[in-house]
């Protein structure tokens, strides 16, 4: 809990150090944060080793919207066999998010969320394709 309570500290923190530090508390806890890959996706282009650190607005407005979703994402409720499942996926173009979800009398509840980036190949996959390899990239996971 203390890691949760500690994330807006850490994300404050506007230079290189700290903001690689956000990035690796966030690296541990992925699955917690839908399309997780896509939105962290912006923010790991800061710390390319060719260019400069530059943290601007939109930078900081990713960051904001990271640090809500890490002291407010839904709980991850348990596997039930014997209740509905269902798979959603989403491809953006540079990374796939997928929810396994299940439907009991309170609604529906997220059981794993998981994303990643393409690979430099699959970035050149139609949408369909994209969707179709989320599908199956989940169900592997």
């Amino acid at each position: 809990m203390s890691n949760i309570s500690a994330t807006p500290q850490l994300a404050s923190a506007k230079e290189h150090q700290g903001f690689q530090s956000f990035l690796d508390f966030g690296n541990f806890y992925p699955r917690f944060i839908k399309n997780y890959s896509k939105k962290i996706t912006a923010l790991t282009s800061l710390l390319k080793k060719d260019s400069p650190f530059i943290f601007n607005e939109e930078a900081l407005s990713k960051l904001q919207i990271l640090k809500e979703e890490f002291t407010t994402a839904p709980i991850l409720s348990h596997f039930n066999p014997s209740l509905p499942t269902i798979v959603e996926t989403n491809a953006s173009g540079y990374a796939l998010g997928a929810v396994l979800s299940q439907v009991n009398d309170s609604g529906k509840h997220p059981i794993a969320v998981d994303s990643c980036k393409l690979l430099p190949a699959e970035l050149y996959y139609e949408i369909h394709d994209e969707e179709l390899l989320g599908i199956v990239w989940d169900l592997k996971r």
